[in-house]
């Protein structure tokens, strides 16, 4: 039975969430229709453009984030305390970047006489916005929408142009975390449209590697939220719980043993990473190939996910067993 967004996150939990949209009937998104012979590639751009802008508006930090053929992959975190420290006036203000709203906001935000009543109106507006704007439902909402309406105008046809809702998986650890976000990272990889890392076009790995490299972006790109500096550096508020040289050495690693050619070759040099982390390194490897992440709504340590299942009011959720494999240790 289908549950209601409200009902799967949980932000008593955990703030990360890994989230999937995926065209409808498996049409392209991005890319060379192989079938048709026309070239979609450009959509892509039109992804990247409104996830810049989303993430200047939302209190939502995005991690990593894949764009492929026919779906993309985001992992995001919701600042509430960020939606929090918001003046009214901000919230009103961020939200008309994306809508036009009501003539009375208008009003106020143009500093005209307004009545009691009216006031009390605009703060209602303001209160409810600023819940939108911490809100992942609502954050995939104003992406996916805007997509569609260009492919569709494009495409000179009207209907669906999304398969359906948008996947949510809750990362409940640090763990969870590390393990969807080198998913996510090493898509293009797995469906052999890149052979290293840094070539993987529209992934949030390849703009990692060169902001590091201090390469100069010919476009605007979405702010990444930042690994941390130094192992010691584990101020989740500010940045991912882990560091960025960690993390590109556990993406090229785990990359060059999921390829074809590489199959069930276990390196020597395994990251400390997923020593720190108690992540079992041939589980990893099987985790990060085609279909290998088999949790459903959560990821996360047995003990996280029945937690979870508890705090959202269910019996148990999907995917302990590959828990009880992949963080054997924890």
């Amino acid at each position: 039975m289908t549950r209601a967004r409200r009902e799967q996150i949980s932000l008593l939990d955990t703030p990360y969430y890994h989230c999937i949209s995926r065209c409808v009937r498996r049409a392209f998104l991005c890319g060379q229709d192989r079938l048709t012979g026309n070239c979609f590639e450009h959509r892509r751009q039109w992804i990247l453009e409104r996830l810049t802008l989303l993430e200047q508006v939302f209190a939502i930090d995005i991690c990593a984030y894949a764009i492929m053929s026919n779906h993309y992959h985001l992992v995001l975190c919701v600042n509430e305390t960020q939606a929090q420290s918001w003046s009214d006036d901000e919230v009103l203000q961020r939200w008309l970047m994306l809508f036009s709203g009501p003539p009375l906001v208008q009003r106020y935000l143009q500093q005209e006489a307004l009545s009691a009543a009216e006031l009390a109106r605009v703060a209602e507006y303001a209160a409810d916005w600023r819940q939108r704007l911490s809100d992942i439902s609502w954050f995939m909402r104003c992406l996916n929408e805007s997509v569609a309406r260009q492919a569709n105008q494009e495409d000179g046809c009207t209907g669906r142009f999304w398969e359906g809702r948008f996947k949510c998986q809750a990362l409940l650890d640090e763990q969870a975390l590390l393990t969807c976000m080198a998913y996510v990272d090493l898509n293009p990889l797995r469906a052999r449209m890149a052979q290293t890392p840094e070539a993987s076009d529209f992934t949030s790995i390849q703009q990692r590697i060169r902001q590091r490299g201090k390469t100069r972006q010919s476009t605007p790109l979405p702010v990444l939220k930042p690994l941390s500096a130094r192992q010691t550096d584990v101020d989740s508020a500010v940045s991912v719980p882990f560091a960025l040289r960690d993390y590109l050495s556990l993406v090229d690693w785990t990359g060059r043993c999921a390829r074809a050619d590489k199959r069930g070759a276990i390196a020597a040099q395994t990251p400390p990473i997923l020593q720190r982390l108690c992540i079992e390194p041939a589980q990893w490897q099987r985790t990060m190939l085609p279909a290998g992440l088999r949790f459903q709504q959560a990821v996360g340590s047995v003990a996280r996910l029945q937690q979870y299942a508890e705090n959202i009011g269910r019996r148990w959720v999907k995917g302990q067993a590959q828990a009880r494999q992949l963080y054997a240790a924890s």
